[in-house]
């Protein structure tokens, strides 16, 4: 069993998998110290604020979006390629919350997703072997002996990065930026360009309709502030332990201890192990968190797994993230969702439909199929109604430039077409075009699950 004794440091006496091996342990030291002084970059109060929206969802009232890069780049950050993203994540946003008559929790994988987990330790190109790439807060792409090293000091660069991503973010969703009239118009000239423009017009004039409705009944961005700001929150992986570890902070409110380098942190499936140091360390800090489900996860291990990280069952506090891919996941959710809604466990179910369907393109890229990944939505939704649960969310790696990417979609990307704009450091992503056609689906979702109206909402903390 776990230990009941937990500290931000407890995770330092667990096995611990997918971290680096530093050379410089002095180094190493010197860098977690000064990070220990920086200021947080999330405060406990956001991180409060997204687990009641989160609870709201797990009752059946909400639905999640999570979505941004694979890995994000040091090399590649700029002001807009951070807005792209904004902008295309509140697209998508906009499209569900209309269909869905409910709620979407915008949960961005920026600002702090700069650490991946990979299958083996060590890269081989031709009679070289080097050590992985692990993100860009670890080491560095370029395939050399000393960019592959890790360096700690990347963590103060990976920091630096991220306040400045989240200043920027909390001034496009306080700004103006946000303003529902200026997205609803984002989304008609997409219909307008996209091959499927028919399929999609409809919802698309119905929203600027009934924008049109509430601007002529005074409804308005000036006499309604909520029309033109939004809730947006961060996430990512909490992977690299020494970086969590030095930005987790006691509370001055509550006492209890939160990591401030993200609102929402996330087990992988690589690191889920009862008694290893990433469970070890997310089972002590009060922020909402996440575990990715893949399909080696049977019922009693993840039953074990919610019953550590989230002992006093508290709607909002564990979202369970299926990546399962789109040829069984129907075969192998259906038996976890079954168990859980038996035990009577609160989770947010959310479906992650890109990692089980990466496949080796035939121009040799990495890719997604874009119909596949459609396909484990689908299946993700007829789970949950043939189970009697909700399907609340839904976490995708994507872009709002124009990649090429993963293939398929109303663009017909082909193989031949990859390396035109294949720009990610790891994982291929949906442009953006091709994550709000997805949006349009899940509408299409949405509408089929409204809940009755005699049974209880609650709204209370919504805004758009």
């Amino acid at each position: 069993m776990t230990s009941t004794q937990w500290s931000p440091e407890s995770w330092r006496k667990k096995p611990a998998k997918q971290l680096p091996s530093y050379k410089d342990g002095a180094l190493l030291k010197q860098t977690e110290n000064e990070l220990k002084k920086f200021p947080p970059l999330v405060f406990a109060g956001e991180a409060r604020d997204l687990q009641s929206r989160l609870g709201n969802v797990a009752r059946g009232n909400g639905f999640l979006l999570q979505g941004g890069d694979c890995a994000e780049s040091f090399a590649e950050f700029n002001a807009n390629k951070i807005r792209d993203t904004f902008r295309a994540l509140l697209q998508m946003a906009v499209v569900m919350t209309y269909a869905g008559s409910m709620p979407i929790v915008k949960v961005g994988r920026m600002a702090g997703q700069f650490a991946k987990p990979r299958s083996s330790d060590n890269e081989t190109q031709g009679d070289i072997t080097l050590p992985s790439y692990r993100g860009d807060c670890v080491n560095s792409l370029d395939f050399t002996e000393e960019a592959r090293e890790p360096d700690p000091r990347r963590m103060i660069s990976a920091y630096n990065q991220a306040a400045a991503t989240l200043n920027l973010l909390r001034a496009f969703a306080t700004g103006g930026y946000a303003n529902l009239n200026k997205v609803s118009q984002w989304n008609l000239d997409f219909v307008a360009d996209s091959p499927l423009g028919e399929r999609y017009e409809a919802l698309a004039t119905q929203i600027s309709d009934a924008l049109n409705f509430m601007r002529a009944c005074g409804i308005t961005a000036e006499n309604v502030p909520t029309i033109k700001k939004t809730n947006f929150y961060t996430s990512h992986e909490a992977l690299l332990l020494p970086y969590e570890e030095s930005l987790t902070r006691q509370d001055s409110l509550t006492g209890d201890w939160y990591d401030t380098s993200a609102h929402f942190l996330w087990i992988g499936a690589r690191t889920h192990q009862l008694e290893n140091a990433q469970v070890e360390f997310a089972r002590g800090i009060k922020n909402p968190i996440g575990l990715k489900c893949s399909p080696a996860i049977g019922t009693d291990e993840l039953l074990r797994l919610i019953e550590t990280l989230n002992p006093d069952n508290i709607p909002g506090r564990l979202t369970l993230i299926a990546r399962m891919g789109y040829e069984q996941v129907e075969e192998k959710l259906a038996p976890l969702v079954r168990a859980v809604k038996s035990e009577g466990r609160s989770v947010v179910w959310s479906c992650d439909p890109m990692h089980g369907n990466t496949i080796k393109s035939s121009s040799g890229f990495k890719t997604r199929p874009f119909d596949n990944v459609l396909a484990e939505v689908r299946g993700f939704f007829a789970v949950h109604k043939a189970e009697g649960t909700h399907p609340g969310g839904v976490h995708i790696e994507m872009t709002g430039q124009n990649v090429t990417e993963c293939v398929g979609g109303a663009e017909a990307i082909g193989d031949e077409d990859l390396s035109s704009r294949y720009h990610t450091h790891c994982d291929p992503r949906l442009n953006a075009n091709q994550a709000l056609e997805m949006a349009f689906l899940i509408a299409d979702e949405l509408k089929n699950i409204r809940r009755e109206p005699e049974k209880e909402k609650d709204f209370t903390t919504a805004q758009w």
